[in-house]
């Protein structure tokens, strides 16, 4: 006999207990999560925020203020500063939204990081959507160290009730590459940065992949009825966002919202060993091997071979191409293949199954095998020039990465509200 468990989200995988116990306003229409550790700059998130059009319904900002139990004292200092920061800022005047600072400084080793951190505010965000009883409310997740458009609020409310079928949203975003914050160096970095992730996303496309989606922690957010559904946020201490976001691209309830703009910082940090951060550190320092582009010539066998996918169902498909092959090979595939067709249906059915099986960290995993195997990454204006003759574009008169960041951030700002459902093969 199956034993179905009865227990709320909440009774089940809340990490801290309740945070927060004032009453929340009844029409607590959103929740905003931040996470913050060592940051020196959260007031100038928050004054983002206040400078916001204010939604129809309301709003509350919890930043959970966080480090591990061995974390060096410094953090916890520089901790403690930001809450007595945080703390007279609410008290210097009257605020629009709701803000809640919440102080976890001992969390345990093993866990310590942003997974944790964005799991305990955005669950305390469930407890408090949940005594309002709007299970439908919304959880937007960003950074300590982010600004945002003074849209954003407003966006992200219209965009929700646009799209009914959206249990996610991933928010559009773009880095500061030019002024007086950080010095020259750091904004030629976060250019060749971004323009490195723009190009893969728009390059997975190009191929016909349909879960290429940007993944961004501070521009994302999640129905909370969704967010429970789907188990809620990972521990991961890097790639918690990429993890949690591909629960809903794979259902096709993950939708893009591009009118309005989150602005992350272009900072160089440690706090995360993958990442913008730790990134623009290397390219600090001299190592820009993480700016190469993947070979192009990855995606033309990753697109011969998707295109080969629907016939897969019922017919053996053509010989796929040698490095997709040898992928193949490691992956087991003739068995793989033999499982999908054993467990499924209908052709859709079939479709849908794989594209479980090559999900985003499949892709990813060929797209290193394929560099490491012989595609070698070229610099990563020539990835990005074939992409732009693949796809009838012109290349800009000026062959320098700010110009090629500006063409992609057009070509993927055109594509908001996409449906993941609607690009299936």
């Amino acid at each position: 006999m199956t034993i179905y468990s009865k227990l709320s989200y909440l009774e089940k995988h809340r990490f801290a207990e309740r945070q927060i116990h004032t009453t929340p306003a009844q029409d607590l229409g959103m929740v905003i999560v931040i996470p913050c550790h060592n940051e020196e700059d959260l007031l100038g998130t928050l004054d983002s925020l206040e400078a916001c059009q204010a939604p129809r319904k309301a709003v509350e900002v919890i930043v959970l203020i966080n480090a591990g139990s061995k974390h060096e004292a410094a953090i916890h200092d520089q901790n403690a500063r930001t809450l007595a920061d945080a703390t007279l800022w609410l008290q210097a005047s009257n605020r629009q939204f709701s803000y809640y600072f919440l102080l976890q400084a001992d969390l345990p080793p093993k866990h310590a990081g942003v997974g944790l951190a964005r799991k305990i505010g955005m669950d305390e965000a469930v407890d408090r959507l949940e005594q309002v009883e709007n299970a439908e409310g919304v959880i937007i997740c960003l950074d300590a160290d982010s600004r945002v458009q003074s849209n954003y609020l407003r966006e992200i409310e219209a965009h929700v009730a646009k799209f009914p079928a959206t249990e996610a949203v991933s928010i559009a975003f773009a880095h500061p590459t030019s002024g007086d914050v950080f010095p020259p160096a750091v904004y030629d970095g976060i250019i060749q940065y971004e323009l490195f992730l723009r190009y893969y996303i728009e390059a997975l496309r190009w191929a016909g992949y349909p879960h290429a989606y940007h993944t961004i922690g501070s521009s994302m957010a999640v129905r909370s009825s969704a967010y429970q559904k789907r188990g809620g946020m990972n521990r991961r201490k890097a790639g918690e966002d990429f993890y949690f976001l591909h629960k809903f691209i794979q259902e096709g309830t993950l939708t893009e919202l591009t009118r309005t703009t989150v602005i992350p910082s272009p900072r160089p940090s440690d706090r995360v060993p993958f990442g913008t951060g730790r990134s623009i550190s290397q390219w600090l320092a001299g190592d820009q091997s993480a700016y190469h582009g993947y070979s192009w010539t990855t995606f033309v066998e990753l697109k011969a071979f998707l295109q080969q996918i629907p016939q897969a169902y019922s017919d053996t498909p053509n010989q796929f191409p040698p490095m997709i092959t040898a992928f193949l090979e490691e992956e087991k595939w003739p068995q793989k293949l033999a499982e999908l067709r054993h467990h499924v249906a209908s052709h859709k059915g079939f479709v849908k199954r794989f594209y479980h099986w090559f999900d985003g960290l499949k892709v990813l995993k060929f797209v290193h095998y394929a560099r490491d195997h012989g595609y070698q990454s070229p610099h990563l204006l020539e990835g990005c020039q074939e992409l732009l003759h693949a796809r009838a574009i012109p290349l800009p008169s000026k062959q320098q990465a700010s110009s090629y960041l500006e063409i992609f951030r057009t070509m993927q700002q055109n594509k908001g509200g996409r449906n993941p459902k609607k690009t299936h093969h």
